[in-house]
């Protein structure tokens, strides 16, 4: 059923529901008989009626139909064996009909000798109708090339050198063909008298051609034609030789083959002028003949060619291989794949060359952008740093000013604004370390005065009264509540001070508060109270800044 259409495959299943269990090719012939038309073929079968003359594309001889296929063919190329075409008789009709249970015979005996690996006995009976001669062709010449191969396997008993050596199973095939495989012979077989056939090329014959052109093996393409008289002796002895076989596989022959009933092959069979089957022909490359171009490519020539049976036996091809064939083309194939070789090494040093290249181009690149990198990071990091510096400096020199600005102010005040003793509020004053003073102040004293007095005694001792200035460092200030407006104008107040005030037990806080009397914060005489530095830095401004006190920015 291998290449019907749709409607052929439904009219076949329709006749074969009506007739029952018959040999599908039989039924396929009768269909084919009356251009695929079920009443015809039904009426033809029951009533014995003549059948009309069929279609000229699906009955004419092999030699037309082949012929019609290729357009380049010779008319005048025939076989001996064949006669000339003419319509299906009633003869053929009812031989057809009395071979169908030989059909049924023929398949269980193929399947029990396929099983069993015994080549098929060459019985009339036995091949009828076992290769059709007029199935479509396939598109895929690769599966014909497979199937073909497989038929031959059926018939010698053999197995193909592909299969063995791939431990494949009887029916299965590789994918692909494989073109770069070197042989060793004999493959590895589970059974030591196993034969074994070439390894059939299942591609077509223009790709074994290229393969030739491209590798410089030599081709040995095998054509036959199933009916001819020499067909099965030619498989199972010629084919199956193991000296034959070993010659190709050592040799890494590409073999190609067919049956010129299939278009591949019949096509073939005309480019190389076949004539007698079965034929062999050995093609390889070959320099071109004098008077071609200087620095012409080489070509592919047909070394040789072997018709008929006694031309192809083992014997004859393998004395001819070795004592002609061989001797002669191996030496420019040598040099070919020399060539090859040494061209395939220099692509291959060009390209190791254009990687190594490529990659010392990447690292030379990473590593000038690592180089850029770090050059723009130590020059960031140095920038960083002199502004860091530089702030640094900055603050300190403000902080510096700041605090002999506040220096000032403390031995201005002792100058100019600390009042004198008087009796009133006795207090006794711990300072920060082991120091302490005792003041007298009197009732109407603020809270000013008495921070004023306390922030004089950080003055250092070397600093003498008489060197102390008349005049603030800053704005107007000539008494008390002029420094409480100044102080409340340029600070928040209690921070510009820098310290606190507090009792020492029970703690009671006195923050500086201005215009506020001591009596009004509750101070009593002799009580002893303890200045509390605020912990933090002096501002900008020329106060000491921390969380629990208010800033001047704040």
């Amino acid at each position: 059923m291998d290449g019907l259409q749709g409607p052929q495959i439904e009219a076949l299943q329709q006749l074969q529901s009506i007739l029952g269990p018959h040999d599908t090719e039989f039924v396929v012939s009768v269909l084919e008989s009356v251009s695929w038309d079920v009443q015809k073929a039904t009426d033809l079968l029951f009533d014995n009626e003549t059948p009309k003359l069929i279609a000229p594309t699906q009955a004419i001889p092999m030699e037309q139909l082949e012929l019609d296929d290729s357009e380049d063919s010779s008319p005048t190329i025939r076989h001996s064996h064949r006669g000339q075409g003419s319509p299906r008789s009633n003869w053929s009709f009812l031989w057809s009909l009395l071979t169908v249970p030989l059909h049924l015979v023929s398949g269980v005996l193929r399947f029990v000798f396929n099983v069993l690996r015994i080549p098929i006995p060459s019985l009339p009976f036995m091949t009828t109708n076992s290769y059709h001669s007029h199935r479509p062709t396939s598109p895929d010449s690769r599966s014909i090339t497979q199937r073909w191969v497989q038929q031959l396997e059926e018939e010698t008993g053999a197995c193909s050198a592909k299969r063995t050596m791939t431990n494949a199973v009887t029916t299965g095939f590789e994918a692909g063909p494989s073109t770069a495989r070197r042989h060793t012979y004999p493959p590895a077989a589970s059974d030591d008298n196993q034969k074994i056939l070439p390894d059939f090329f299942d591609g077509t014959y223009e790709e074994v051609l290229d393969i030739c052109q491209r590798e410089g093996r030599i081709a040995c393409v095998v054509l036959v034609s199933a009916e001819h008289d020499d067909d099965a002796d030619f498989k199972r002895s010629t084919l199956t030789d193991a000296a034959f076989v070993k010659i190709l596989l050592d040799n890494d022959f590409i073999v190609w083959g067919g049956d010129i009933r299939d278009k591949a092959a019949w096509d073939a069979s005309q480019k190389l002028q076949a004539t007698t089957y079965p034929f062999v022909a050995f093609l390889a490359l070959q320099p071109r003949r004098h008077g071609a171009p200087s620095g012409a490519s080489p070509v592919v020539t047909t070394l040789s060619r072997h018709q008929g049976r006694a031309a192809t036996t083992a014997s004859v091809l393998i004395d001819h291989l070795n004592t002609q064939l061989l001797p002669r083309v191996t030496p420019f194939l040598v040099r070919f794949k020399t060539m090859l070789q040494d061209r395939d090494r220099d692509r291959r040093i060009r390209e190791e060359q254009d990687r190594a290249f490529r990659e010392t181009a990447r690292r030379d690149r990473e590593a000038i952008e690592m180089r850029v990198r770090q050059e723009k990071e130590e020059e960031e990091r140095v920038r960083q740093h002199a502004e860091d510096v530089k702030r640094k400096q900055e603050d300190s020199a403000r902080q510096k000013h700041q605090a002999g600005i506040r220096m000032e102010w403390r031995k201005f005040m002792r100058n100019r604004l600390l009042l004198p003793e008087a009796r009133g509020l006795r207090l006794a004053v711990k300072l920060p370390g082991n120091g302490r003073v005792v003041r007298s102040f009197p009732p109407s004293a603020t809270l000013t005065a008495l921070y004023a007095f306390v922030d004089s005694q950080l003055i250092p001792s070397t600093s003498r009264p008489e060197d102390d200035p008349s005049q603030a460092p800053e704005g107007v200030v000539n008494d008390i509540p002029q420094l409480d407006s100044y102080i409340q104008s340029r600070t928040a107040g209690h921070a510009w001070w820098g310290f606190t005030l507090a009792s020492a037990y029970p703690r009671r806080e006195f923050r500086w508060k201005a215009n506020v009397s001591l009596t009004e914060t509750g101070l009593r005489d002799g009580e002893q109270i303890v200045m509390e530095l605020i912990t933090g830095h002096e501002s900008s401004n020329g106060h000491i800044s921390d969380d629990e006190y208010e800033s001047e920015s704040d």
